[in-house]
């Protein structure tokens, strides 16, 4: 059985740079595997229009101002920056934190923060998706020392490298989304790293999905770390968990009503939270991705390493 694993990604929007950095502190101290953030530049969650903090350069100064977590972006936006670019940002911030960068790429899916910005949006989901399709094993070559010439493609990439090289021997390349034929497909080939949403039962069969498409491909499928996305609250009862996250969505503009039926949100007692996580790694998700509302509830981030991952890492799976 894996080892359970636990990453936080801090929401960007409603915060300040203090806050924000102090809960990415904080993570490292109470020993999270990784930390991220999201690559939005308008909030996604209530208000458009709130302050929010941008991918790249937040992930930057949380390399410079940490030292063992490793650090990604949940997931960076193909759509935004040309690949060649996005490749030699996240090497750089490798050398920052002296190796500890994880490139996290997706398709995009937020089209007001496109619109307002002027960033091509696509025809749509089918299109961004050959889009990032092109642009993961350009990345990859990239990574690894190797030239780049586009043909045909959308991007006019002309005998490209970059130097320097990551100081990882492999940088890890996390791709997020379920797509069955495409993205899967994708994360098949060439991902270390998946993340998804998703009721344990969807998750197994996009697993099988993926299993599918690395054997297609002659790729050992356990060479791909599972990944789920959540967002906790933790308190001693489930109704004052329910009073926390409340409080938190808003903090975040954030009506009930706008995420009624989002069954990411896992609120409750330790207990409670440990039997959700043991479902997942029933199905072979060891890996999870706990995402914390500005302004970061420490109470949840301590109880979930403190607490909750000791019981699910000594709990028996069947």
């Amino acid at each position: 059985m894996a080892d359970v694993k636990l990453g936080v990604n801090l929401w960007s929007q409603a915060s300040d740079w203090p806050r924000f950095l102090e809960a990415g502190r904080r993570a490292e101290e109470l020993g999270y595997d990784h930390l991220w953030t999201w690559d939005h530049v308008y909030a996604i969650f209530g208000d458009p229009s709130q302050p929010i903090l941008e991918g790249y350069t937040a992930l930057a100064a949380l390399a410079q101002a940490t030292e063992r977590i490793r650090l990604g972006l949940f997931v960076g936006a193909n759509t935004f920056r040309n690949p060649g670019l996005a490749a030699k940002s996240i090497v750089t911030i490798d050398h920052v934190s002296n190796g500890r960068a994880i490139m996290g790429l997706g398709g995009a899916w937020f089209e007001p923060e496109h619109r307002a910005f002027g960033f091509d949006f696509g025809t749509g989901f089918g299109q961004r998706l050959d889009w990032l399709a092109e642009a993961v094993p350009a990345v990859r070559t990239m990574l690894e020392g190797g030239e780049v010439t586009s043909s045909n493609g959308a991007y006019a990439f002309d005998r490209l490298r970059i130097a320097p090289l990551p100081v990882q021997e492999r940088l890890p390349i996390m791709i997020g989304g379920s797509g069955e034929r495409k993205t899967l497909r994708i994360v098949a080939e060439h991902a270390d790293m998946w993340n998804a949403f998703g009721e344990p039962d969807e998750l197994a069969h996009k697993d099988e999905v993926l299993r599918r498409h690395c054997e297609t491909v002659g790729r050992d499928d356990r060479a791909i770390e599972r990944t789920v996305g959540c967002k906790v609250t933790i308190r001693d009862t489930e109704a004052d968990a329910e009073r926390v996250r409340r409080s938190l969505l808003e903090h975040n503009r954030t009506s009930l009503a706008s995420v009624e039926g989002d069954r990411t949100f896992w609120t409750g007692t330790p207990e409670m939270i440990a039997e959700r996580m043991l479902a997942y790694r029933a199905v072979g998700f060891h890996t999870f991705i706990v995402e914390l509302p500005a302004p970061y509830d420490d109470e949840t981030m301590d109880a979930l390493v403190r607490v909750v991952k000791p019981m699910v890492a000594s709990a028996a799976v069947g």
